[in-house]
């Protein structure tokens, strides 16, 4: 979702806040683009059991927090990496001992479905040769997750300098993932839940552990919380039952 959108969604948000009354009001989660499949299913399972249905926004980890820093209003935060979280909770943000991490993903080179091209993902990997002209596409390197855990990647591999003019900069992980559905870019480099998530691409191979960093997802209520359900949600996702839910997507528990 463009970041002006986010903004607007939160504004709108926030004028009927007042007259939905707190207890009345269901949580606002500002959660990563890549939760979009599994968060939604985990807001309609807490729904099932006669709660308000949560209110999703998704977008990078990165434009949310900046919202947030900014004062937009929201109940909880799910970024898809520590970094934002802990920029959020250094601005005094996050509720003191709420904060858990309670996601893990992978890394993932993928192609479109129709694309033959292999490569084994591997030190000193042929990735710019097979790029050729076409672009890499990867969330910004400079802010969004994705794209900063592909960079440390790729720059483990020894290819970033390769490739680096060659990558395509989405606004957040499932923007990289449409411009490989649509054949606009011939790999990209996103989770492997988003892969998953698409019947518009496959996956190339998975890029090792320790080329870059953990991929954690930290979760917080926010300072400013106003929905009574807010914590109660924050716990249900962390539960066994939450886990459960967002394992059927292909997410799995920190190590």
């Amino acid at each position: 979702m463009p970041q002006s959108l986010v903004r607007l969604c939160l504004l709108i948000v926030a004028a009927v806040m007042p007259l939905a009354g707190v207890q009345a009001r269901p949580p606002l989660v500002l959660a990563a683009a890549s939760l979009q499949e599994s968060l939604s299913a985990a807001a309609n399972a807490w729904a099932a059991r006669k709660h308000e249905k949560p209110v999703l926004s998704f977008a990078a980890s990165s434009a949310l927090a900046r919202q947030i820093e900014a004062g937009a209003p929201a109940d909880l935060f799910i970024s898809a990496d520590e970094p934002w979280m802990d920029d959020v909770e250094k601005h005094g943000l996050v509720k003191p001992g709420t904060r858990i991490s309670f996601l893990a993903n992978r890394l993932v080179l993928i192609a479109p479905m129709a694309s033959k091209t292999r490569i084994a993902i591997r030190q000193g990997m042929p990735l710019a040769k097979a790029l050729g002209e076409g672009r890499l596409a990867m969330g910004d390197p400079d802010s969004v997750p994705a794209g900063k855990y592909g960079k440390a990647a790729l720059s483990a591999l020894g290819v970033w300098p390769m490739v680096e003019a060659k990558v395509a900069r989405a606004e957040n992980v499932r923007a990289a993932l449409a411009l490989v559905e649509r054949g606009e870019a011939p790999f990209g480099i996103v989770y492997e839940t988003d892969a998953k998530a698409s019947k518009g691409v496959r996956i190339v191979g998975v890029f090792p552990p320790d080329s870059h960093p953990k991929i954690t997802y930290p979760i917080a209520t926010l300072i400013g919380a106003t929905s009574a359900d807010a914590d109660g949600f924050r716990r249900f996702l962390v539960s066994s039952t939450g886990r459960a839910i967002f394992a059927r997507y292909g997410f799995t528990k920190p190590q």
